[in-house]
This record gives C-alpha cells, sequence and structure tokens, in this order.
C-alpha cells in the first residue's frame, strides 16, 4: 500500500482528475450492478400473471399502481393495462412513451461513464505532457548534470499516462456492457408487452355472422309447383 502510494503521489498533481474519475466510475458501475439486476427490471413470472390478471379482470387503481412501482416490466405493463379500454393503437402508443421513459432510466448514468472512459487518456496525456515540460525545465535550468531531476520528470510522465488508461479501459468495457444488458431488457420487455397487447385486444372473439333467414316469398316458391 505504501508503493501503491508513493506511485501515485510521484505522478504530481494532474494524478488528481485521474483518482477523482476513478472514483466516480466505481460508484457508477456498482449502483448499476444493483440496479440492472434481472431480477430487479424483469421479476420471473411477473409477465405471465399480469396477463392472468387482464383475462380476468381482477384489476383495480391500487393494484395497478403496485404493479407500476415494482420493476421497470411492472411499469410498462401496468401502462398498459391503464388504458386497456382504448383501441389498440392507442394502448400500443401508450406503451412506447412509458418504454422511452423506462429505458431512459435504466441508461441513468451510463452517459458520465462513457465520458470517463473517453477522458481517461486524455488526462494521462495531459499528465504527461506537464511531466515532460518539468523534466525539460529542469534541463534548461540545471543542465544534464542531475540525471535524477530529469527521472523525476519521466517517472511522472508514465504514471499519468498508466493511471489514466487504467481508469479508462475498465469503463469503456462496462459501458459497452451495460448498454448491451440495457438493449437485451428492452428487447424481452417489448416481446411481453406485445404478448400482453394481442391479450387485450384480441382476448373476446368475433360474434359469428347471423344466417341469414327466408323470406315468405322464397318458402311460396319452394313449396309451388
Amino acid at each position: 500500500m505504501g508503493d501503491l502510494g508513493h506511485i501515485l503521489m510521484a505522478g504530481g498533481w494532474a494524478m488528481a482528475p485521474i483518482l477523482l474519475c476513478s472514483a466516480v466510475a466505481l460508484a457508477i458501475v456498482l449502483e448499476r450492478c444493483w440496479t440492472l439486476r434481472r431480477s430487479s427490471v424483469l421479476p420471473s413470472g411477473l409477465a405471465q400473471e399480469v396477463r392472468e390478471w387482464a383475462r380476468s379482470d381482477q384489476l383495480d387503481p391500487a393494484h395497478l399502481e403496485k404493479l407500476s412501482t415494482g420493476s421497470p416490466l411492472g411499469e410498462l405493463l401496468a401502462a398498459a393495462l391503464a388504458v386497456r379500454t382504448r383501441p389498440r393503437e392507442l394502448i400500443k402508443e401508450r406503451i412506447e412513451d412509458t418504454g422511452r421513459h423506462v429505458v431512459h432510466r435504466m441508461e441513468r448514468y451510463l452517459n458520465t461513464l462513457g465520458t470517463i472512459a473517453l477522458i481517461g487518456p486524455l488526462l494521462g496525456l495531459f499528465g504527461t505532457v506537464i511531466g515532460l515540460i518539468r523534466m525539460f525545465m529542469q534541463v534548461m535550468v540545471g543542465g544534464m548534470a542531475d540525471p535524477t531531476k530529469m527521472a523525476g520528470g519521466i517517472g511522472e510522465a508514465l504514471i499519468c499516462t498508466a493511471a489514466g488508461l487504467t481508469v479508462a479501459i475498465p469503463a469503456y468495457v462496462l459501458h459497452r456492457y451495460f448498454r448491451s444488458k440495457v438493449a437485451g431488457y428492452c428487447v424481452d420487455m417489448e416481446k411481453q408487452a406485445t404478448l400482453l397487447l394481442d391479450d387485450l385486444t384480441f382476448a373476446a372473439p368475433p360474434a359469428s355472422a347471423p344466417r341469414p333467414r327466408r323470406t315468405p316469398a322464397a318458402a311460396g316458391d319452394k313449396t309451388s309447383v
């Protein structure tokens, strides 16, 4: 631990924003890992249970409110059930509107994580440039007589570069991972919402066409010779 602290101190003041980015990235990753659990986003058996409620008409405002606040999938299905008596196109429009809000919440903080992945190498490059400038300024003042001063500037430059890449690479990988995870959840939720939409709009079979009645004239024609 002491060696690590010494290395970080040797990186100079440019290490401060890099360390701050690493702390923010770690907090975002932990929060998203907890929030984007599959059991939290797509509870097992919830969609089938909701479709059974819709078929039996066991729904009330309190029930829908509890469903809406339970999970992102529940919020999407509750939005469809809230307008279940409307035409299919209106129900579909409500599902799409709610889906955009749900996806936005699932992608919360991911733009920040992507920004950290982008600026991490730039901060490392900035620290590298500062270290090299310091080294050349010391050479200009004292010449080449003291190689330890040059080594200090080169070490500061390399430490900043390594630290920036150490923060940026995991942040970029995890950013892509969470994006892919959210996209997969969106496909699953769209599938379940479509199944519920079909149940709401096609549950009642169309009435059979009435059989034509025979007119008295037609009956008389049949009995006439």
